[in-house]
């Protein structure tokens, strides 16, 4: 039986990136001693009072149809919050809501890009993102991430990338996987370039509030000479530990809401009302436990370059925000694969290889701050032995 070309596009993408992590899975549920330091979810439980307004909700009705952008209440808080920190007055028609994040993308890339299109993506980047671009039927074409940069995208790396068949700038602030932010001088360049190419800017924001003490985020949303042209997506996933809830949105435009909401009704039709109410009282009361999480992110991340920098041959780049941070493996004379796969089977410690987030990571992993303390310890203890096991060998 036949199947669509969308199909086709996006085979193979995903399986292969999650090898290590499946594997480590495999060895868990065989009763191995594996610390998992692979993917990042938020450290603590979704925050009770949220989950109690969400089924208080539920109880009282609110699990009919939803209006296809959002429910007014969430949308009204959502241009609410954008419009304090942007500076800029937005109102409920610049809001779209959907299920997360990734599906506010998707639709997002649906709407700006199309067959022979180009989309242009810092390379590192979020394991997804090869895939949404792909579905449009727009070619991905990654823009390099340069560690003596900070990994920061640089507009003149962009601009060797672009063609007459550029539509979009795919920015991700604070970036997956490496911690960093784009600056205010980073985001008046890349506007200042889709200004004169006529390019959409969308800036993936979900760790907007786990930034270190030492750094400020800026949205591009906020900078006015090129606002119109700047589609942030976002959710509660990582802010309010709740990623099972899927509540995410869209800010833009209300010409592109008013455009893409077509496609949005087509896909879901709006949000679930009762999630919407949970997301609300999230968005206007600010985030219980995002704080919390910050600060052990960050001491996890200092701890980490710390130890590995006065024990090892191994180098860390320190992130801004988020949660991870990448190790530079060089120096253990294996790539970022085959110190993954090393790591995992003879200390015991499962990281993601660089390689799944991108070619110029090659000879970097990615390893998550959201374990507890104690494995965090131990898994720190592990990386360091295996350094020094690693780097006599080589020797």
């Amino acid at each position: 039986m036949r199947m669509t070309d969308v199909t086709r596009r996006l085979a193979g993408l995903g399986g292969a990136k999650w090898e290590v992590h499946l594997t480590a899975r495999e060895m868990i549920a065989a009763g191995a001693d594996i610390i998992e330091m692979t993917i990042g979810e938020p450290d603590v439980p979704t925050p009770g009072a949220l989950m109690q307004t969400a089924g208080a909700a539920m109880m009282a009705g609110r699990t009919g149809y939803s209006d296809g952008r959002g429910e007014a209440n969430l949308r009204q808080a959502l241009a609410t919050r954008y419009s304090a920190s942007t500076g800029r007055a937005l109102g409920p028609n610049n809001v779209l809501c959907f299920p997360g994040t990734q599906t506010a993308l998707y639709a997002v890339l649906m709407g700006v890009a199309e067959h022979g299109d180009e989309v242009l993506v810092g390379d590192p980047m979020y394991a997804t993102y090869e895939g949404v671009i792909r579905a449009s039927g727009a070619n991905m074409v990654p823009v390099p991430l340069r560690p003596e940069h900070g990994f920061r995208m640089q507009a003149d790396d962009i601009a060797e990338k672009i063609t007459p068949r550029s539509r979009a700038i795919l920015l991700t602030t604070p970036h997956n996987p490496t911690g960093s932010i784009l600056t205010v001088e980073d985001l008046d360049a890349i506007g200042r370039l889709a200004e004169v190419h006529d390019l959409w800017i969308i800036s993936d924001e979900v760790y907007e509030q786990l930034v270190f003490d030492a750094a400020e985020f800026v949205s591009p949303l906020a900078r006015a000479a090129f606002a119109e042209r700047v589609i942030v997506v976002s959710s509660i996933s990582k802010s309010h530990a709740a990623p099972g809830f899927r509540s995410g949105w869209c800010i833009a435009s209300t010409a592109f809401c008013d455009g893409l909401l077509p496609l949005s009704e087509t896909m879901l039709f709006g949000n679930q009302p009762f999630i919407a109410d949970m997301t609300e009282q999230a968005v206007r009361e600010g985030s219980p436990v995002a704080e919390g999480m910050r600060r052990r992110f960050a001491a996890r991340a200092a701890k980490l370059a710390e130890r590995l920098h006065r024990d090892t041959a191994l180098r860390v780049h320190s992130p801004e925000a988020g949660m991870f941070a990448m190790i530079d493996v060089a120096a253990t004379g294996l790539d970022g694969d085959a110190y993954a796969q090393d790591l995992l089977h003879s200390a015991g410690v499962a990281v993601m290889p660089g390689s799944s987030f991108g070619e110029s990571l090659r000879g970097w992993v990615r390893v998550a701050l959201t374990i507890e303390d104690d494995a965090f310890d131990r898994a720190l203890t592990r990386i360091v032995d295996h350094a020094s096991r690693t780097s006599a060998e080589v020797a």
